[in-house]
């Protein structure tokens, strides 16, 4: 690791794991409440592990951990996983909304991977 503290880049790219984060949660609920092709377990699944991988690289980008730049790869292909399976549904603005946010996650993390490589 490079340096102990948190660049201007590092802390955008915690903001976009956390709101991706945020997004995933607010769409599995948004997902719950219509039912029927929006509840399909895949779908949930891939939103449940990038919701939690977003939380956790932004806590490991935070605290520094050696172990950040795996995680920014691993939530980086989890993001681009959810994005793909939100774009199932490309009629909704909300499922659109959460797959934008991953696309934005998944470039933030590839970028803290290589800064903190």
């Amino acid at each position: 690791m490079k340096s102990m503290e948190l660049s201007t880049d590092m802390h955008k790219s915690i903001e976009a794991c956390l709101a991706c984060y945020t997004r995933c949660e607010e769409t599995m609920s948004y997902c719950l409440q219509k039912g029927g092709a929006y509840t399909d377990p895949k779908l949930m699944r891939v939103m449940m592990d990038c919701a939690e991988m977003t939380r956790m690289c932004a806590q490991m980008a935070m605290r520094m951990s050696e172990m950040t730049p795996e995680m920014c790869d691993m939530t980086a292909r989890a993001c681009e996983m959810c994005a793909q399976a939100c774009m199932s549904i490309p009629d909704d603005k909300m499922m659109m909304q959460c797959a934008e946010s991953c696309r934005m996650c998944a470039d933030a993390c590839r970028q803290m991977a290589k800064t903190m490589a």
